[in-house]
């Protein structure tokens, strides 16, 4: 018989609501349980949101890997990307993020990583440590505790992601910046003290009491503020970032919001160019303008899972020089296999500046040629029920059915979608994608949704 597992601990990593599904007694217990599930071989980096709760929360988990005789670094308050480079440099050991990312102000939560910052998922030893702590199986405090000390890596962090660009090249423009009052504004900051750009400022100081709404930006209500901005202040395209800004989401000059799916493509065409024949992968929501890309740019396209810790263990594998998600997650082979919230942007105005055409314009086509429905969210009662009747429904017309992410259906070369289940609520998530067809993409949505909705009611 399975236990039953913490709620706190998810697919990828940890993440609940404060006191009662994560506090400071269980994140000393998850560093201690940490320890002894992946045997750091180094001093464990340990970086903080701006959360009113990280701190305290950083410093139990501290405190546990320092009583089993661990060493750790503080790198303070920064994205957790920041933490991954930390985690990379040498004598590092592993890392850990305290963030809840996007999540309201009431959640906080613990981001694992090992070795070279290779992510601790569900599969890589996170459902051990869940043990670990639900049954009371940790190490008892060592007789010689580990070392606890500060560590500034900012500047060899703003040196790595400039290195992905050529700051030359880069032209004066006007750049809209939503940081959310989450952490990415003084990293911006720092990167605009060497850049040739001026930012419109939107929402720069941190703030764990997130005065101006959860920083979220793939919620459709908090994207109006930023495109308002690119318009005002007549911008070349606006960024806007989530809490821990490991997801950057971007808009053009006319402030419209450009869905992640395109500039999966847009950027793996990029890096292409300095990585020829290099291989790029991707997750199997939507597929087909990433495909057709990457393959005109002689690159070759590789499917995985969709989800961090799969991206990046078949980046890994693979040694892909990037994969991109369509959900803003943008992987970099040389920036220890990674997300970074930082690098798209700084590539986007890279481009900007060498090709003298607007954002706006290099994605246009591509959304014509391939428009999607963007993923659509529903509640259900049984997921693997509605996957099944989908499935069976639809199958019989179609030329491809695959498994690899919830069920992937196409029909020839004129419409797909991708339906899946959330690793975490009773939800199933939905894309849909045509080959130049927008009314048919648009109506094979409906369709689809209005099935979900008859055969499986809320």
């Amino acid at each position: 018989m399975n236990e039953k597992r913490l709620p706190a601990f998810k697919a990828y990593d940890i993440r609940g609501t404060i006191p009662d599904e994560l506090n400071e007694e269980m994140a000393y217990q998850i560093g201690m349980a940490y320890s002894a599930e992946i045997h750091p071989s180094g001093t464990v980096a340990v970086g903080k949101d701006i959360r009113t709760t990280s701190n305290s929360l950083a410093d139990a988990f501290i405190r546990g890997l320092n009583d089993t005789g661990v060493d750790t670094a503080d790198i303070g308050i920064c994205g957790t990307e920041m933490m991954y480079f930390a985690s990379s440099l040498e004598g590092m050991g592993g890392g850990a993020m305290i963030t809840a990312s996007h999540n309201p102000k009431g959640y906080n939560g613990i981001k694992l990583v090992g070795y070279g910052a290779v992510p601790i998922g569900e599969d890589s030893g996170l459902l051990n440590i869940e043990r670990r702590v639900r049954t009371g199986d940790i190490p008892k405090t060592a007789s010689l505790k580990g070392s606890s000390g500060q560590r500034d890596i900012t500047g060899m962090y703003i040196d790595r992601i400039l290195s992905f660009v050529d700051i030359k090249s880069l032209k004066p423009m006007k750049i809209a910046a939503n940081a959310g009052n989450g952490c990415a504004g003084p990293v911006a900051d720092a990167l605009a003290s060497r850049l040739p750009f001026d930012f419109t400022r939107i929402f720069f100081k941190p703030d764990g009491d997130f005065p101006n709404g959860v920083p979220n930006p793939l919620l459709p209500e908090n994207r109006a503020v930023t495109a308002s901005a690119v318009l005002s202040s007549n911008a070349e395209f606006g960024v806007a970032w989530d809490g821990d800004f490991d997801r950057c989401f971007l808009f053009d000059e006319n402030g419209d919001f450009i869905e992640g799916y395109y500039l999966v493509g847009f950027f793996a065409k990029r890096i292409l160019q300095k990585n020829p024949g290099g291989k790029i992968v991707h997750d199997p929501r939507l597929i087909w303008n990433t495909r057709e890309i990457v393959s005109e740019a002689g690159g070759f396209p590789i499917l995985s899972k969709s989800g961090h810790t799969f991206m990046k263990e078949t980046m890994r594998k693979t040694g892909a020089v990037y994969g991109g998600e369509m959900s803003a997650h943008h992987y970099f082979r040389d920036f220890c296999y990674s997300d970074s919230g930082m690098i798209p942007w700084l590539l986007a105005a890279e481009e900007i500046s060498t090709t003298g055409k607007h954002l706006g314009e290099m994605v246009k086509a591509r959304i014509e040629r391939y428009p999607c429905s963007g993923e659509i969210n529903r509640k259900v009662n049984d997921p693997d029920a509605v996957l099944k009747d989908i499935e069976e429904h639809f199958s019989n017309k179609a030329t491809a059915v695959s498994h690899l992410d919830g069920v992937s259906i196409e029909f020839g070369n004129t419409w797909r979608f991708n339906l899946r289940k959330s690793n975490t609520e009773p939800v199933v998530r939905l894309n849909v994608e045509s080959a130049g067809d927008e009314e048919l993409m648009r109506s094979k949505t409906c369709e689809i949704l209005q099935f979900i909705e008859d055969k499986m009611l809320f």
